[in-house]
């Protein structure tokens, strides 16, 4: 499976984005996949996952900002981002398992697309 991040871009505070995640050379109808980030200078972090019957996952900080969705139909994962803040600038990175579910650790995730950078100004 490849993944192809895009809807990066600047963005001033209290605005949003919508980052899309396109998968080819398989289905995402039967992954889990996840959004990562990744600061200057930081660790990458889990951002939001979503299973295979599509049940969502947050991260603590971006709980009521952040809404991921799958189209199974156009095998594409959504991060819809929303009041973004300064410190959610990072390359965004989409991940897929071909185990259903989802986890935290990025080592869980054996599909990796080329990240997008978002950068929020203040």
């Amino acid at each position: 499976v490849q993944l192809q991040a895009s809807g990066g871009g600047l963005v001033q505070a209290g605005g949003a984005l919508r980052l899309g995640c396109a998968a080819s050379g398989g289905t995402l109808r039967t992954y889990g996949a996840a959004w990562f980030r990744q600061a200057p200078g930081k660790e990458r972090e889990f951002v939001s996952a979503i299973s295979r019957v599509r049940v969502p996952y947050y991260a603590d900080f971006v709980k009521g900002r952040f809404f991921i969705s799958k189209d199974n139909a156009k095998n594409t994962v959504y991060l819809q981002m929303n009041n973004l803040k300064p410190e959610d600038t990072a390359v965004y990175y989409c991940a897929a398992s071909d185990n259903g579910g989802y986890s935290h650790s990025a080592d869980w995730y054996n599909y990796w697309g080329q990240g997008t950078q978002v950068t929020v100004s203040s």
